[in-house]
C-alpha cells in the first residue's frame, strides 16, 4: 500500500516502529495506534506507568498587552482566574451554537500563554484566532511543528520521571507547570495534565531534543517497568473518564451546555456567542451528552442509533467501546434531554437488534 506524501511523521517515527508500534493514519500524521495491544496498554497506564507520543497536537502561543482580553473573548472559560504557572480548560465557541475546538490554555506570564488544540483543528483553529484578532494587540505564533509532547502517565509516573530532574514532581499540582531541566534539556516545559485519569504529566520539548528525552524517559522509567502506549488505549482511557474527544463528542454542531461542559463556560464576562449560550443554560436545551452502559452483550459504536423504551430513536452514540477496566461495554451519546436522567434504561440499535443499556454518572471509571 502506498504512503500519502502528505501525510506527517512524528519526529520519533523511526523509534517507534522498532518498538513494532502499529502505525496508522491519524489527524494528517502517521501515529503509533498500539505496540503491545489495546488492553495491555490500557491496563498497565491504570496500574502502573505508560509514555505517549502525542507530538501531533498543536501548540500556538498569544503574546502582547491585549493577550488577556483577546484571549476572554474567544474562550469560553474565565481567562481572570489564571495566574502564571496554571493551566485552564476551555473550548473556542463559534458563532452558531457550536464548539470550533476544545483547548488547554498556559499561562506563561501575564502577556503571554500557550494554547494546546487538537491536531486536526490545527489550521482551522489558526484561521479563527487570526480572524477574530483583529481589534486586539497580540502577537501570534503557531509552533506546532516545532515542539515535541510525551504524556507520562499512570500512578507511577512520578517514579518514572523523577531521577530526570532536581524539580520535586509531587510539588507539581494537577493543572500546574513549571519549566524545569529535565534529562539535562533545559527548559522542558512539564505540566500535571494528562487525558488518562489516572495522573501523570505532558512533557513538551523541542523537536531536535525529542529523541534524548523519549530515550532517558524510557531508560529512567524501565525499573518501574514503563511502556510505550498508543492511540488505542489514549482513546479508551479518555472514555471511561468520560472526557470528551473532538469529533466525536464535541463538534461545530455541539453546543459546551449540551456537552455537560457548563463548567468551562463563564457567564461573568462576554465572549463569542456568550449571549445564545446564556440563554441555552437558563432556558435548557433540546438534547444532552449522556453516558452509558450496555446490559446486553454488545458493543456501542459512534452513530449507533438509541432508542427510548418505546423504541423510538431519541439520540446518536458519539464514543463507545468495551472497558479494559471495567470488563463492560460502555458509552456517550446525545438523546433528547427528556430521556437523560441517571437510571433511564434505554436501547442501543446494533446490528439490526436493540440492546438495552442504562444512563449513569460519570466519570465510569472510579480510582
Amino acid at each position: 500500500m502506498s504512503i500519502d506524501n502528505s501525510v506527517k511523521k512524528l519526529t520519533l517515527d523511526s523509534a517507534h516502529r522498532k518498538l513494532g508500534a502499529k502505525m496508522v493514519e491519524f489527524a494528517g500524521y502517521e501515529m503509533p495506534i498500539q505496540y503491545s495491544g489495546v488492553t495491555h496498554e490500557h491496563l498497565e497506564v491504570r496500574k502502573n506507568v505508560g509514555v505517549f507520543d502525542v507530538s501531533h497536537m498543536g501548540e500556538f502561543y498569544v503574546k502582547g498587552p491585549d493577550a488577556i482580553n483577546f484571549l476572554q473573548f474567544v474562550t469560553s472559560n474565565d481567562i481572570s482566574r489564571l495566574s502564571p504557572g496554571k493551566v485552564q480548560y476551555s473550548c473556542f465557541p463559534n458563532n452558531s451554537g457550536g464548539i470550533v475546538d476544545d483547548l488547554l490554555v498556559y499561562c506563561l506570564s501575564y502577556s503571554e500563554y500557550m494554547l494546546v488544540v487538537n491536531a486536526s483543528n490545527i489550521s482551522k483553529n489558526w484561521n479563527w484566532l487570526d480572524t477574530n484578532r483583529t481589534s486586539y494587540d497580540v502577537e501570534l505564533t503557531n509552533s506546532s511543528e516545532n515542539i515535541s509532547l510525551f504524556a507520562v502517565q499512570g500512578p507511577n509516573s512520578v517514579k518514572a520521571l523523577q531521577s530526570l530532574t532536581d524539580i520535586d514532581l509531587n510539588n507539581l499540582s494537577y493543572y500546574t507547570f513549571e519549566f524545569m531541566n529535565m534529562a539535562n534539556i533545559p527548559d522542558v516545559l512539564v505540566s500535571a495534565t494528562g487525558y488518562t485519569g489516572s495522573g501523570g504529566f505532558e512533557l513538551y520539548v523541542p523537536n531536535d531534543q525529542a529523541n534524548i528525552l523519549w530515550e532517558r524517559i524510557m531508560h529512567s522509567g524501565s525499573e518501574y517497568g514503563i511502556i510505550p502506549v498508543g492511540l488505542g488505549a489514549r482513546d479508551t482511557l479518555r472514555l471511561e473518564m468520560g472526557y470528551c474527544l473532538y469529533g466525536n463528542d464535541i463538534n461545530d454542531n455541539s453546543s459546551p451546555i449540551e456537552a455537560g461542559l457548563s463548567w468551562i463556560t463563564k457567564f461573568n464576562k462576554e465572549f463569542i456567542n456568550s449571549g445564545f449560550l446564556k440563554r441555552q443554560k437558563d432556558s435548557g436545551v433540546e438534547k444532552k451528552l449522556v453516558a452509558f452502559e450496555l446490559i446486553d452483550r454488545g458493543v456501542p459504536r459512534k452513530n449507533y442509533v438509541i432508542a427510548d423504551q418505546m423504541k423510538n430513536e431519541i439520540g446518536l452514540v458519539t464514543s463507545g467501546t468495551m472497558s479494559p477496566s471495567l470488563g463492560k461495554a460502555i458509552g456517550m451519546g446525545y438523546v433528547k434531554t427528556i430521556n437523560s436522567r441517571l437510571g433511564t434504561e434505554i436501547f442501543v440499535i446494533i446490528r439490526n437488534k436493540y440492546l438495552k443499556a442504562r444512563i449513569v454518572s460519570l466519570p465510569f471509571w472510579k480510582n
